[in-house]
């Protein structure tokens, strides 16, 4: 929430973590939050299944919830422009999924934009997230589910710009 005329800015606190701490390969070891051991609040015995058996959740359920809660952003047409693992909180109790910072994000109906969204997912998903393929498919098959008939102009577009960014790295 923001009131710029009256210079207010409204916060809330999201007891919970990551999913880059939940899922294989995305310890933040190394962030900015780190206790005096080095480990912050998510120690060897804390990543990835073991948090997932903390909150309660199974990792296909997580992957689940992650395509779900984009598919419902995107059919309200807001383009998220900084989709990571890092910017996904699993609120401990609820089993609520909340995405967070979004500094980039903007109002579009463009399917491309939306491919796009998901192809920045998909990357930052192999760069920080070992075996990302079958993840980032797992999130994919809840998001065409909760998208419909709206997920095939998508697809292609997906696919278009995947194709784009092969290309780009091959110069």
């Amino acid at each position: 929430m923001v009131d710029a005329a009256e210079g207010v800015l409204g916060l809330e606190w999201i007891d919970g973590k990551s999913v880059r701490v939940l899922l294989p390969g995305g310890s933040e070891e190394g962030s900015a939050a780190q206790n005096s051991d080095g480990t912050g609040d998510v120690g060897p015995d804390k990543c990835g299944d073991a948090a997932l058996v903390e909150f309660g959740v199974e990792r296909d359920d997580l992957l689940n919830m992650v395509g779900v809660e984009i598919a419902k952003m995107h059919l309200a047409d807001i383009i998220h422009g900084d989709l990571t693992t890092s910017n996904m909180m699993l609120r401990k109790g609820s089993k609520g999924l909340v995405l967070i910072d979004f500094g980039l994000a903007y109002h579009s109906t463009l399917v491309e934009d939306k491919a796009v969204d998901l192809y920045v997912l998909e990357r930052a998903f192999a760069s920080t997230h070992p075996d990302a393929e079958p993840l980032f498919s797992s999130v994919l098959a809840s998001y065409e589910k909760r998208l419909g008939k709206h997920w095939s102009a998508i697809k292609k577009r997906l696919d278009d710009v995947r194709l784009r960014g092969r290309k780009r790295s091959m110069v």
